[in-house]
């Protein structure tokens, strides 16, 4: 079993703009401790401010009462018992005592021997004990320190192994590490003090913080630290999501997570902390569960062929097919099915068409579309177009009135008419009208407007325009779907013109 410690409160509130309000870190807490199963969380930092103390103070009324006290962890400072006061008047019960794990850091930061900082160090470790708080060791800088120092390493730990030390915490605190030379000192490591319980807590600066994680359990390691979306300063820490996945699927390891709780976690952490998850950010990101190719859906339907352990029902997810232009039948079949829609081979290839041709305009079609997108289709496709639109021009310039320039096709014979209007739908029938009326034609009368987009609410959904007429003493409607609100009313005017050309009039539709 590997031992998970989320550092989001603490360590992922450094992330640039974050600080979590008491009642986030609280509700944070709750989900990693009662909904994800976390082992422990490190909720904070010493002497920071008043309002960080009586965030403190309320997390740890709140985990007393649950009986979980033990799991909440503050770090602390090597300040004889300042940090440890903090901590016990806060009503907290474990530090994470900061301690320099590199020579460098040690005479050049604090400027003091080693010797002088393990006195510093054995100093806190013994007021500790005497107030009742445990101790947990972090050897910040170790990854610098196991490189360019290891006899100061080594010394620091030979002098505390015999302490009441519960784990040695071992940091890439500059994100240095890769993962071969990640397992060659965490083996060193584990191999030289196989009794003590090491912890491995990695930063994201070359994006290897996980799988510097899964080479460091792979060395012995027992205990790893993560962070909620992979939230902490410059480029994160290692990804909870990810690290979880890896050590289950990858290592073949069991930890205390539930997997199906991952994706409501994060999405409440991406709420309070205003950072977005990329989009293709692995387990958790809005396109990762989604077919996008037509081949890949169809091999789903075929003992899924495209799918691997990654299965999205783990995650508290579903699999998702997108519609556009690479889709094929496959990954239209497979939204109709979830909608409860069923259509003969023909229509679907005629859906199908339409879908290719909308995502060439826009970046994605969605299933909320994909109604409108069929109603379209099956009801208007039938129609001979005897009148076509050849092109069109609309132009919108401030202070003045639009303008539209349209060519149209009757026929065998074509015309063009440009006009002004109100707006650029009202100047474009204007030109049409135009043309029609020298030839005589009679135009029909435009009765009602009106423009409905996909639930959602997004500002590039598919628009359906529907518009009522009226034609020699007929009232019908068309409609025109586009992701351009102009365009669809165009689209719906053209099948207008077709039906009175075609003699196809529908009442009521």
């Amino acid at each position: 079993m590997i031992e998970i410690m989320d550092t989001t409160l603490r360590d992922g509130e450094q992330t640039t703009g974050v600080s979590f309000s008491s009642h986030e870190k609280l509700g944070i807490a709750r989900l990693l401790l009662d909904e994800l199963g976390v082992n422990r969380v490190e909720v904070a930092s010493a002497r920071v401010s008043d309002g960080e103390f009586e965030a403190v103070k309320r997390l740890a009324s709140w985990a007393k009462k649950r009986g979980c006290l033990d799991k909440l962890e503050v770090l602390g400072f090597v300040d004889s018992d300042t940090s440890l006061r903090w901590i016990r008047e806060a009503g907290c019960q474990m530090v994470n005592l900061l301690c320099k794990g590199s020579y460098k850091h040690v005479t050049e930061q604090l400027r003091k021997t080693p010797e002088e900082h393990l006195a510093d160090i054995t100093e806190v470790i013994r007021r500790a004990k005497e107030m009742k708080i445990g101790v947990n060791v972090y050897l910040e800088d170790w990854s610098n320190g196991i490189q360019h120092s290891p006899e100061y390493v080594y010394q620091l730990v030979d002098a505390l192994k015999e302490l009441p030390i519960r784990r040695f915490m071992l940091p890439d605190t500059l994100g240095i590490l890769n993962t071969e030379n990640t397992f060659v000192f965490c083996k060193k490591m584990v191999n030289r003090y196989p009794g003590l319980h090491f912890d491995f807590h990695a930063h994201n600066d070359y994006d290897l913080a996980v799988a510097n994680t899964y080479s460091a359990i792979r060395a012995g390691i027992r205990g790893v630290h993560v962070t909620v979306n992979g939230l902490g300063e410059r480029a994160g820490n290692a990804s909870l999501s990810s690290v979880v996945a890896v050590i289950h699927d990858q290592l073949k390891l069991k930890t205390s997570i539930c997997e199906s709780k991952i994706n409501h976690v994060s999405k409440i952490v991406e709420t309070y902390s205003g950072v977005h998850i990329s989009a293709n950010k692995p387990i958790i990101g809005e396109f990762v569960f989604t077919q996008c190719a037509g081949v890949h859906a169809d091999g789903d339907s075929k003992n899924n062929l495209y799918s691997n352990d990654l299965i999205p029902e783990r995650f508290g997810r579903t699999r998702e097919y997108a519609l556009g232009k690479t889709s094929g039948k496959a990954n239209i079949r497979k939204n109709l099915e979830a909608l409860g829609i069923e259509i003969d081979e023909e229509s679907m290839r005629k859906v199908t068409d339409r879908i290719i041709e909308l995502g060439d305009k826009k970046e994605k079609v969605t299933p909320e579309d994909l109604p409108y997108i069929i109603s379209d289709v099956l009801r208007h496709d039938t129609l001979e177009m005897k009148i076509k639109i050849l092109n069109y021009s609309l132009s919108l310039t401030q202070g003045l009135k639009p303008v539209a320039s349209v060519k149209i096709q009757i026929g065998d014979d074509v015309y063009q008419e440009s006009s002004a209007g109100d707006g650029q739908y009202d100047a474009f029938v204007r030109a049409v009208r135009r043309i029609y009326k020298s030839l005589g034609r009679t135009f029909p009368m435009l009765t009602n407007y009106s423009v409905t987009i996909p639930p959602g609410g997004r500002t590039d959904a598919l628009v359906q325009t529907v518009i009522s007429w009226h034609y020699e003493g007929e009232d019908f409607k068309t409609r025109g779907l586009d992701a351009d609100q102009t365009e669809a009313a165009i689209k719906a005017t053209l099948k207008m013109l077709n039906k009175i050309e075609g003699g196809a009039l529908l009442p009521g539709e």
